[in-house]
């Protein structure tokens, strides 16, 4: 059977539906985010809903793959890119910006959070875990999260927590609110915006179909392995718009902010492109390299926590030992083929 897409018009195809996925992602984050002002919605879940709209690329690449049977393309854009924001938004921002720096109760928040949802979401690629466990799982863990970032400060008024530890927390759920957002009104009305959104989140998932199914045809024909496919070629490419933000966020000194978007980005991947999937196609069976890969993403998340704990935060040497990680990674996939 000939491929949708020839070898000769695979690298254009790519090329634009790259562009089409990531200039649509840009755009759906920030309607997003001016509707969620016009509606009066809290801070953190506008924060919540433009992440999601800067993963878009991500997810929507890893669910296409699934879908047209590439399940290990789909399982190494989501690994892939979890990998890769560690190393771009964190490592590379304190790089960039001399350190990244936060309050010892945001990084556990965010550590917490997001190291219960890559060991869950490495349980369920592992066959440790079925799809509905670890959904469960993780609405125990992101329910209580959620529920603090979005109504965090008048829930702590009413608990009668120790007054170190309430005031620990009420400074890091602070740091969840955007510094530089700037309060406007707009002459276009909702349903205009909506319509917008719609037509977005179509380009989005349109380009990730041409994207995947070209670097597919590519990959086949330059005989590049579909795992190194997903992990090293779409999972850094469509994680730049995160990268791009993050690298904002440590410029701009908001370490909380930067260690939080990171963090919910790599939450977000797993459960949008491994649980839920999960329910209706098979993760498992992944081969001895595939299941390297979840260590490498478990060791670098745990390892960059690590570094994030002293008082002073993540500093360049620190940051050079997480870059450092990734091209360790990035070595290890290419000897593996």
């Amino acid at each position: 059977m000939r491929p949708p897409v020839s070898p000769q018009a695979a690298a254009p195809v790519f090329v634009v539906s790259l562009a089409v996925t990531l200039t649509a992602a840009r755009l759906f984050a920030r309607r997003l985010d001016r509707l969620g002002m016009r509606f009066g919605l809290p801070e953190a879940v506008v924060g919540l809903l433009t992440a999601l709209g800067a993963d878009g690329p991500e997810i929507a690449s890893a669910l296409v793959a699934l879908v047209r049977g590439a399940h290990s393309v789909g399982v190494g854009v989501i690994v892939g890119s979890n990998i890769f924001n560690l190393a771009a938004m964190i490592g590379l921002s304190a790089l960039v910006a001399g350190s990244v720096a936060l309050p010892r109760q945001t990084l556990w928040l965010e550590g917490l959070t997001g190291g219960a949802a890559t060991v869950i979401g490495a349980a369920v690629l592992l066959g440790w875990l079925a799809a509905i466990p670890a959904l469960v799982l993780l609405a125990c863990v992101l329910v209580p999260y959620l529920t603090l970032v979005v109504r965090g400060p008048r829930l702590l008024s009413r608990v009668p927590l120790a007054r170190r530890l309430t005031g620990g927390l009420m400074r890091a759920l602070d740091e969840h609110r955007p510094r530089d957002r700037v309060r406007a009104t707009f002459p276009d009305p909702a349903r205009h915006l909506v319509g917008l959104i719609v037509l977005d989140l179509a380009l989005i998932i349109g380009g990730s179909v041409g994207m995947v199914q070209a670097a597919l045809t590519l990959g086949d024909h330059w005989h590049i392995s579909r795992p190194v496919l997903g992990m090293l070629i779409l999972a850094p490419l469509t994680s730049v718009p995160n990268a791009v933000t993050a690298l904002r966020l440590g410029l701009a000194r908001r370490g909380s902010a930067l260690v939080g978007e990171t963090f919910n980005s790599n939450t977000l991947n797993l459960v949008a492109g491994v649980a839920l999937p999960a329910l209706f196609v098979s993760l498992t069976g992944l081969s001895g390299t595939e299941k390297a890969d979840l260590g490498w993403l478990a060791g670098v998340t745990a390892v960059t926590l690590l570094l994030l704990g002293p008082a002073r935060g993540m500093r360049r040497a620190g940051a050079t030992v997480v870059v450092g990680l990734y091209l360790a990674f990035v070595a290890f996939e290419l000897a593996a083929v």
